[in-house]
């Protein structure tokens, strides 16, 4: 079997196990949803990759996915170099979502976090921070969840061992919550 027939074979494996998160992709949707038709915002994320997938997620709801609607407020806290590299030197890296979260999350807001191992230290301290901030948030997740499962409002978990098949996971669980959401919004009287 070739590397592409091989990465296809489990590519499959893995987003035939998605169809087991139906529910909780389900709640994460109606939680984004009422987030953003009642005023709120989405903080979004990651490290590496995951921090890209974030950037995307949060792209899609601050221009658009699909249709041509309202725009909706989306951080990705990834984004700014100053501020993470400041806050890693000032606070240290497990710091580095956490103390931004303190500054641009108010209540009602929801967290979004993508990791594929669920260990990342400064993913665990963000989502410790939206607890304590009363937070709802969405952890997006690979393999068994590792220390990040169950810490979040709602867990999707790709359960797949090969980082890059979670990583692909994770893009399409996106694609797929931005659908959905972006069906709700563009239903929402006054909303276009």
């Amino acid at each position: 079997m070739t590397f592409l027939e091989q990465a296809i074979c489990d590519a499959s494996k893995t987003l035939e196990r998605i169809r087991e998160l139906q529910q909780p992709l389900d709640r994460a949707a109606q939680i984004i949803g009422d987030c953003l038709l009642s005023g709120g915002k989405l903080l979004v994320c990651g490290n590496g990759g995951s921090a890209a997938d974030g950037a995307d997620f949060a792209t899609e709801f601050a221009c658009r996915f699909v249709n041509d609607r309202q725009p909706f407020p989306a951080i990705n806290l990834s984004a700014c170099s100053s501020l993470l590299t400041a806050t890693a030197n000032d606070y240290g890296v497990e710091q580095l979502f956490a103390r931004p979260l303190r500054a641009f999350a108010r209540p009602g807001d929801v967290l979004v976090v993508l990791t594929t191992s669920g260990n990342s230290p400064n993913i665990l301290a963000a989502l410790g921070e939206a607890t304590q901030s009363g937070l709802t948030s969405v952890a997006i997740l690979g393999r068994d969840g590792g220390k990040a499962r169950g810490l979040a409002t709602v867990d999707l978990i790709v359960p797949s061992q090969i980082t890059a098949r979670i990583q692909e996971g994770h893009k399409f669980l996106l694609h797929v919550l931005c659908e959905t959401v972006e069906d709700r919004l563009q239903a929402a009287p006054g909303r276009h």
